[in-house]
């Protein structure tokens, strides 16, 4: 039987790379305003705060349930490789 609960057998480190592969770090930090985010992200940095912070935990759980509601495929549509910045954009002609 599965859980109903999509957070269940999920660790909060996969959840935060999940979200940083998804969206990167500076969309993450945009959605979720902690400053772990913002200031040389990383995800061991992240889940030290997370773990402290039940309060930031949870916006961070809620953009995670957001993101597989909204966004079913994103799990496969991961572009950012966990501590990594996105790739430059490329110029337009």
């Amino acid at each position: 039987m599965t859980s109903p609960n999509p957070l269940h057998g999920v660790s909060l480190q996969q959840v935060v790379e999940r979200l940083q592969g998804y969206y990167g770090w500076e969309e993450l930090s945009r959605r979720v305003k902690i400053r772990c985010f913002e200031d040389n992200p990383s995800v061991g940095s992240s889940l030290k705060f997370l773990r402290k912070t039940p309060w930031a935990r949870s916006k961070v759980e809620e953009l995670y349930l957001f993101m597989l509601r909204k966004h079913p495929d994103a799990l496969e549509r991961q572009t950012h490789a966990p501590d990594q910045t996105p790739p430059p954009a490329e110029p337009q002609s």
